[in-house]
């Protein structure tokens, strides 16, 4: 079984830097603030290294993979996505997943990004699901296109201190999700050797990597 390449390709990520809400909001307005200023505040910063023309490949490359490591939890979202064989899987393979898993990610959001730009994302409202996880609803609309806005939801965690970036929905489709049906259905046809899997992303991201022809 081959994997087919994720949503991420429809999917944009809109990134932004933690605010302090006004004191005059009551904690769970001001924590949704806190998601909704996260997605909101910085959407262009990620398309601002891609697009910067005075970099290099190879320095656009750094400078946005330590944006996207910065705001993304992605070990959190690597180890969801192995499902059940997050449990039985040896540590080191799990570690070495997870170090797979990143690289496939980083060369995935890049490659992908730039398709949005001269697009604009809103923020349209949040909803709270703990006190510490969000949903925050945008509509991605093409100011060059009368198609209706694409919608895109972006959920965040707060658990850990700082704002961060587990998960993307596009139309309604859960990005996570969608990879951990896929990593387990492939890991169910090939003996749940997570070795593997490891094998098949890191060929995914080298061709990802490679320049549009």
């Amino acid at each position: 079984m081959q994997l087919s390449m994720p949503l991420m390709r429809r999917a944009v990520l809109a990134f932004g830097l933690m605010f302090a809400a006004p004191l005059a909001l009551s904690e769970p307005a001001a924590a949704a603030n806190v998601a909704e200023n996260f997605v909101d505040n910085n959407i262009h910063k990620g398309l601002e290294i891609l697009n910067n023309k005075g970099l290099s490949t190879a320095q656009r490359r750094d400078q946005f993979e330590g944006f996207l490591l910065g705001l993304v939890d992605v070990k959190r979202i690597g180890l969801f996505t192995l499902g059940q064989y997050r449990r039985t899987a040896p540590p080191a393979d799990v570690d070495a997943f997870i170090a797979a898993f990143k690289n496939y990610a980083v060369a995935a959001y890049q490659s992908y990004f730039a398709r949005y730009s001269g697009q604009t994302l809103k923020v349209t409202g949040s909803t709270e699901r703990s006190p510490t996880d969000f949903i925050v609803a945008t509509q991605l609309q093409d100011p060059h296109s009368s198609q209706p806005p694409l919608e895109v939801d972006f959920r965040v965690r707060t658990d850990t201190g700082n704002p961060v970036l587990v998960d993307v929905s596009v139309s309604g489709i859960w990005l996570s999700l969608e990879e951990r049906d896929q990593f387990t259905a492939f890991l169910g046809q090939n003996n749940g050797n997570v070795r593997t899997l490891i094998t098949h992303l890191s060929e995914l991201a080298v061709n990802l990597d490679k320049p549009a022809q």
